[in-house]
């Protein structure tokens, strides 16, 4: 079987640029934290290949150069029945390949993390080539990370999956982008859950504001908050809240990455 066909994702550009900030967090939680692993469940995966550079920059979830952002190439492109619309981005998977001796590395398995999205193909069925179609739960993986489980020559890949908390270095970063009051913050290296289901904001003249997602982990919200220090809340699907205050200081720019605390793994 032939390997795969890569996949073009969009290219975005991510400057990393972490300061210094005085910041302190509480843990705040409405339910009780997901466990540490899930069952098994049974999918498939492929790979693609990175022959140009440019392989490694962008996805779906808008983290940029991956590299950069401290994935590298341990990440996961997910088909339609996995990616929930990209509330799934962020997100930690454990995989191992199974029932084929063949082409099976035993005894090893991977953890990846959500980053890009494998879009469906309806020019073919889901058994006949639309390896990314529902219901079909599917992972893409870079090849690095696909020849830690099985042969590269294996193609399309019987695997089983797991979720799994996620274990970063350093605090969560906060990318601020936008333009005048258009402000739009892309959230990355979350540890735990890995996903966040909402934001808040806050600057030193205002209250809690909440951000609503634009597309992946980028967050938005329109509201005048230049010339103020920056704090923030995220929430993650287990229901854990992470407070960070004075993130980003007053004197911050457009472009910027600010990291402040992390939750624990």
């Amino acid at each position: 079987m032939s390997p795969p066909a890569k996949t073009e994702a969009p290219l975005l550009a991510l400057l990393l640029l972490t300061l210094t900030s005085t910041a302190t967090s509480h843990y705040t939680s409405s339910s009780p934290p997901a466990p540490q692993s899930s069952q098994w469940h049974p999918a498939r995966a492929t790979y693609y290949a990175a022959s140009d550079p440019r392989d490694a920059v962008g996805g779906a979830c808008g983290y940029g150069d991956l590299v950069k952002a401290g994935y590298g190439m341990a990440t996961v492109g997910l088909s339609e029945s996995l990616f929930e619309r990209g509330q799934i981005c962020g997100a930690c998977f454990e995989l191992r390949c199974v029932d084929d001796l063949r082409w099976c590395i035993p005894g090893t398995s991977i953890i990846v993390t959500a980053t890009n999205f494998c879009a469906p193909n309806y020019g073919f069925t889901a058994e006949g080539g639309g390896r990314c179609n529902p219901p079909n739960k599917h992972f893409v993986l870079p090849i690095e990370a696909f020849e830690k489980i099985a042969i590269w020559k294996a193609g399309n890949m019987p695997v089983q999956y797991r979720r799994i908390k996620c274990r970063k270095e350093g605090g969560v970063r906060f990318t601020v982008d936008g333009s005048g009051i258009f402000v739009s913050v892309l959230i990355s290296n979350v540890a735990g859950a890995g996903d966040i289901v909402a934001v808040k904001i806050r600057a030193s003249k205002t209250g809690w504001l909440q951000m609503g997602r634009n597309w992946g982990q980028n967050w938005h919200i329109n509201s005048d908050l230049k010339n103020q220090p920056l704090s923030f809340e995220v929430t993650t699907s287990d229901g854990l809240t992470l407070t960070s205050y004075n993130v980003a200081p007053k004197d911050w720019s457009f472009g910027q990455t600010f990291e402040g605390k992390q939750f624990q793994s």
